[in-house]
């Protein structure tokens, strides 16, 4: 088999991979669940690529990207629930129906999405979903307030900024970002009461109330959490390998190191920047 610029070679591949005696024996052990991680990865990889600027790196994580949709209509197909040009088609129909004033009438294409058009659309599709569902006899009981449609698969970080965005648009919500500043130095002491009374638990709870606190002050501030955060792990990592290559000179490694001469040299690099 020749590899191919045709989606359909792609299908053909995940088809062998997944037939039984004379696929591959892992592709053929996995399935939704144990597939989930690894689209997951996938995709971070799709983003780091990007973050990076390597284009090169980036048509191929595409490709791994796209893989692991194939592979879910692949699994999905065997249980006769839906097909690869099922997936297309739902998204194709997501696509125009969303966009009216590119697809729709002359009119709606003139005047552009009317305020609210896009409220509206998303309420139909939900009112479709809630019927699709219930011919299917699949139940909703997960997904019916206001805020459980953010998905659970979210990096926390993501999902918390979705939760806050989400109940933003009922009017629950600061008015600005000073009053968070507040917030986060209540929910500082809180963590430390919590740690003082070493209760693991509640420690946890409180660690993670400061988190969802200043994720809210970024999003006040105009600031995506996954990418501030990135962004300072990748200075961590810049300014930690520094301190390593500086050792290497010296002919001495991180482990051999004490922390004091680790943390002159970690201020060095922050003064090189």
């Amino acid at each position: 088999m020749k590899p191919s610029r045709d989606i359909s070679r792609l299908l053909d591949i995940m088809q062998a991979l997944r037939t039984p005696v004379t696929g591959c024996p892992w592709d053929l052990e996995q399935d939704f669940k144990s597939i989930a991680p690894y689209t997951l990865e996938e995709a971070f990889e799709v983003i780091d690529a990007i973050e990076r600027d390597d284009i090169d790196d980036l048509r191929e994580e595409l490709g791994d990207l796209l893989l692991q949709v194939v592979f879910h209509a692949r699994m999905a197909e065997e249980m006769q629930a839906f097909d690869f040009g099922d997936v297309v088609q739902a998204i194709t129909h997501k696509m125009i129906r969303r966009h009216p004033h590119v697809f729709g009438e002359e009119a709606a294409r003139g005047a552009g999405m009317a305020k609210g058009m896009w409220d509206k659309i998303k309420a139909e599709e939900k009112a479709e979903r809630r019927e699709r569902r219930a011919a299917l006899n699949l139940s909703l009981a997960e997904k019916e307030g206001f805020l459980d449609d953010i998905p659970h698969g979210f990096p926390a970080l993501m999902r918390a900024l979705k939760l806050q965005q989400r109940a933003a648009k009922v009017g629950f919500d600061w008015s600005e970002a000073a009053p968070i500043l507040d917030k986060i130095e209540e929910e500082i002491g809180e963590l430390k009461q919590a740690i003082a009374s070493g209760e693991h638990k509640d420690t946890e709870e409180e660690y993670g109330d400061l988190l969802f606190a200043i994720v809210n002050l970024g999003r006040h501030l105009k600031l995506e959490p996954e990418s501030a955060l990135r962004g300072t792990n990748e200075k961590f990592r810049k300014r930690f390998h520094y301190i390593e290559r500086k050792l290497a000179e010296q002919d001495q490694s991180l482990g051999a190191a004490t922390l004091e001469e680790m943390e002159a040299l970690w201020q060095q690099a922050k003064s090189e920047k």
